[in-house]
């Protein structure tokens, strides 16, 4: 059973209960399909590296995976419900001051602007506490559209509108510009900043459920909340995302248990108006770079999350969850074909992960915590271990016979159906399609995270259609070009010779 306050926002992307019911028999008699080719000798391997480099991956990987889903429960039923006991104890003592709706919004069609403002105006008008709606925008049709809005739910006087316009150069640029805007209010230190996507539609009551934490933790410098999708695409697309949604909650929930989240979505996070006011925090979400050793200095075009994250660990800051708190993303796929729509929001996701995760890691355990840094760390490691199992398994068949690859694939259904039903506990709907895409991700993602390691420089968002566009002249362009397909023609090359080793052993 899921806990009891998760139960309202499963409404969210559920498919029908007769298809779900086909597709898991599909899947079951799939299962047993497998089994029965499977020969006497199936389990018997010819080389003991093999054994050895499978079970030492498979402990190592389900023990990890078990962790965050054991933390994960502690922190959704016992930690979490005892704050939320605490901080409904405090009433009124936790309200804050004053709320800002900080929201950005570039090349969004109207009819998901006009849900986003709408829920944005109302949620402001609900929460009852003196609110400020800012409105980052590039476009004159978007400032029409608010402004019709706001003559339509006419407001109370406690509420105000603040419409600030900036040239269509990024996101950064139009948070960074909102965050000034706040910064002229002179909002008081109690106050508190939700900044929210121009596709992220807040479901009622979200601030009411998050801004009192603050109150009640005082280290807490900022909070996320958990996430449901509405995608306007396939059915395989929409179960990708639900699964992506699934997986988040309970590694949110894990990390939270600590108080140190990884990521504070741009969809909807809550920050203390005195960290968005902050200049050293406005430059660092305005003007991210790194300096790699081969590519050469570059800003952060995309990653405004981890952007925001990474500054306020550095400051000290402690990050959260709230995940009784709920809103909802309109998702448009970049792409029809499910295949090439993945790929590209996954060389975006984590090319942002893998450019904060060393400067991350140089904070060292003693400001993250032993287990966060231990999670940075397997960040690196897992685009590696991802593929490890599937090329020892067909290297084995190649070497042994088919029965290798059949058991090994037999030994991931059953292991992504487990998981699956762990995702179903955490209070997330699953389908019968998460088996499958959980292993397409695993495998893919590996894939993805190799090549977008070796050309961090290289951005895009993924609606905007823009690049970064570093001024470089062309032998530094041929240089890391060349450099990048060297490097990972010589990682894969070494890899796929410690798979043969293991195998022939």
């Amino acid at each position: 059973m899921a806990p009891a306050f998760l139960t309202q926002p499963q409404r969210a992307g559920s498919s029908t209960a007769l298809a779900d019911a086909g597709g898991w028999l599909l899947y079951i008699a799939a299962l047993i399909g497998i089994a029965l080719l499977l020969p006497h000798q199936a389990f018997e391997p010819g080389a003991r590296s093999y054994v050895f480099a499978i079970g030492t991956l498979g402990i190592w990987r389900y023990s990890l995976r078990g962790i965050h889903f054991v933390r994960g429960m502690i922190f959704l039923r016992r930690n979490f419900p005892r704050l939320r006991r605490a901080v409904t104890a405090l009433g009124a003592e936790a309200d804050p001051s004053q709320v800002y709706f900080l929201v950005t919004s570039f090349r969004i069609d109207a009819a998901t602007t006009a849900r986003v403002y709408r829920a944005t105006i109302e949620e402001a008008i609900a929460c009852g506490w003196p609110a400020v709606v800012v409105a980052s925008i590039v476009e004159m049709a978007d400032q029409r559209l608010i402004l019709s809005l706001w003559a339509q739910l006419a407001p109370p006087a406690w509420v105000r509108l603040k419409i600030v316009r900036i040239p269509g150069t990024g996101k950064r640029d139009g948070l960074a510009q909102g965050f000034r805007a706040i910064s002229r209010d002179l909002p008081r230190p109690d106050a508190v900043v939700a900044v929210i996507d121009g596709d992220t539609v807040l479901e009622p009551g979200v601030i009411k459920k998050t801004a009192p934490f603050f109150a009640l933790l005082p280290t807490v410098g900022a909070l996320t909340t958990n996430e449901f999708c509405e995608v306007h695409g396939s059915y395989t697309m929409r179960e990708w995302h639900r699964l992506r949604f699934a997986q988040r909650h309970m590694s949110m929930c894990s990390m939270a248990l600590t108080r140190r989240v990884l990521t504070l979505t741009g969809r909807m996070s809550l920050f203390r108006a005195t960290i968005v006011t902050d200049p050293r925090f406005i430059a660092d979400v305005e003007h991210d770079a790194i300096d790699h050793w081969r590519l050469g200095r570059f800003k952060f075009l995309t990653g405004d999350d981890k952007s925001s994250w990474f500054s306020l660990v550095r400051l000290g800051w402690d990050t959260w969850y709230v995940p009784d708190a709920a809103i909802s993303t309109v998702e448009h796929p970049p792409d029809p074909r499910f295949m090439a729509a993945s790929r590209a929001l996954m060389f975006r996701w984590y090319g942002n992960s893998l450019r904060q995760n060393a400067r991350a890691m140089k904070l060292g355990p003693r400001r993250l915590g032993w287990f966060t840094y231990y999670v940075l760390f397997d960040q690196r490691i897992l685009m590696w271990t991802g593929v490890l199992g599937l090329a020892l398994a067909v290297a084995a068949s190649l070497q042994f016979g088919i029965a290798h690859l059949l058991g090994f694939m037999l030994w991931i259904s059953l292991t992504r159906l487990a998981m699956t039903f762990l995702l179903r506990l955490s209070g997330h709907p699953i389908g019968p399609a998460f088996p499958l895409l959980l292993y397409y991700n695993q495998v893919i993602g590996s894939i993805m995270k190799i090549f977008v390691y070796y050309r961090l420089d290289q951005q895009s968002w993924t609606r905007q259609k823009t690049k970064l566009d570093r001024g470089l002249d062309r032998f530094q362009l041929r240089f890391n070009r060349w450099s990048s397909q060297a490097m990972t023609f010589s990682a894969v090359s070494l890899f796929a010779a410690l798979v043969m080793f293991l195998v022939t052993t």
